[in-house]
């Protein structure tokens, strides 16, 4: 039996843009929705749920990172790719501080969008052999077939990017990891340079991982980061 299409919901109120995404989407064989504006996004994704978002930074009745918090909020794996016209770093990482997992920025290719979403789509749903798909570290457990993640019994609820960047280094753990590896291995491609995108997520990992407990995740200044069971 073949796996269901992806489920892909576009969210633009550029309507030759959405209609032209959404042909190219569907030559893939996935399924489309669209939406013109924040309020239709967020009724759609409740009743379609979408495999992964395309979403407008720019919306005519709320900013799309409202957008974003509201479909994390229901949907807090859901991964989110952003499409806006501005070219500058602090917008980009705006997006991904919020909990976005990717971005392009307009004007961009087909080719490049597509194939950016089969990266969101491969890293949400790898599949891994049985005897693989349980992490341990220490008090940190991961289930890769069912992305749960506790450490000391206790659920850490992560976004898709959150998961994979925990999953890199629980596949290495006391490997000391560089910020050029983990951005090529997590987001496979740099950010014209910016390693603050790893940075930024490494923080959120802390919070959830590392919050109350004795820290795991440890910097190695001038080398990258290194997970290690807790003392």
């Amino acid at each position: 039996m073949q796996p269901p299409s992806p489920r892909i919901l576009v969210v633009d109120d550029e309507s030759t843009l959405s209609e032209l995404l959404s042909m190219a989407l569907r030559y893939e064989g996935w399924e489309v929705r669209t939406a013109p504006d924040g309020r239709e996004a967020l009724q759609v994704a409740r009743g379609f749920r979408p495999d992964a978002v395309v979403l407008d930074m720019m919306l005519p009745d709320m900013d799309g990172l409202d957008v974003l918090r509201r479909l994390r909020a229901e949907r807090p794996d859901v991964p989110v790719l952003f499409l806006t016209a501005r070219d500058a770093v602090e917008d980009r990482v705006a997006g991904l501080t919020a909990g976005g997992d990717d971005y392009v920025t307009k004007p961009f290719s087909l080719e490049e969008l597509v194939a950016r979403l089969r990266g969101l789509l491969r890293r949400l749903h790898r599949a891994t052999a049985p005897d693989e798909a349980v992490l341990v570290v220490g008090d940190l457990v991961m289930n890769e077939d069912s992305r749960e993640v506790t450490r000391g019994g206790h659920e850490v609820r992560l976004t898709a990017t959150e998961f994979e960047l925990l999953r890199f280094f629980m596949r290495n753990p006391r490997r000391v990891l560089s910020k050029a590896q983990i951005l090529d291995r997590v987001w496979n491609y740099d950010f014209g340079g910016q390693v603050n995108v790893v940075e930024l997520y490494v923080s959120y990992l802390r919070r959830k991982i590392d919050a109350g407990h004795p820290p795991m995740i440890h910097t190695m200044r001038g080398a990258g980061y290194v997970l290690r069971p807790a003392a």
